[in-house]
């Protein structure tokens, strides 16, 4: 008796582990954390990887679409960020403002400024600095 073996599905192949639902969920967030750190709509396409100005006009209406791996992963590390936050800062304005403060262990850029280069990297070392300030 042969086997065949079925090619593997594409729609699986997501490395980050984040379906449909989470990754559209955390789109929604992203606009509501982004309004709150104060960004214009530039800046949240450039903390998104570049996403087009219609793109997010769409997701500021609800319509998230389909995300690729890039944007989840970008997603992902936002909602850390602003989940170490929280647990940082128990005053909504020292968390929310955090971002927009110059900091010493950034040579007095503001956290913002790093994340805006555009680069994935970027945002991995803001969450990761984050993530040794609350001892993880």
């Amino acid at each position: 008796m042969e086997l065949v073996r079925e090619a593997p599905s594409r729609v699986n192949d997501d490395p980050t582990g984040i379906g449909d639902e989470g990754g559209a969920a955390m789109a929604r967030a992203s606009v509501n954390l982004f309004r709150k750190w104060g960004l214009t709509d530039a800046e949240a396409c450039t903390l998104l990887g570049g996403i087009s100005p219609s793109k997010y006009a769409k997701w500021k209406r609800g319509e998230i679409g389909r995300l690729g791996v890039d944007l989840k992963t970008r997603l992902s590390l936002l909602m850390g960020i602003h989940k170490a936050l929280r647990i940082l800062f128990t005053e909504n304005d020292r968390a929310y403002g955090w971002a927009s403060t110059p900091n010493t262990d950034f040579e007095e850029q503001r956290p913002l400024d790093i994340m805006l280069r555009g680069s994935l990297m970027d945002l991995y070392a803001v969450r990761q600095y984050l993530d040794a300030a609350r001892g993880w």
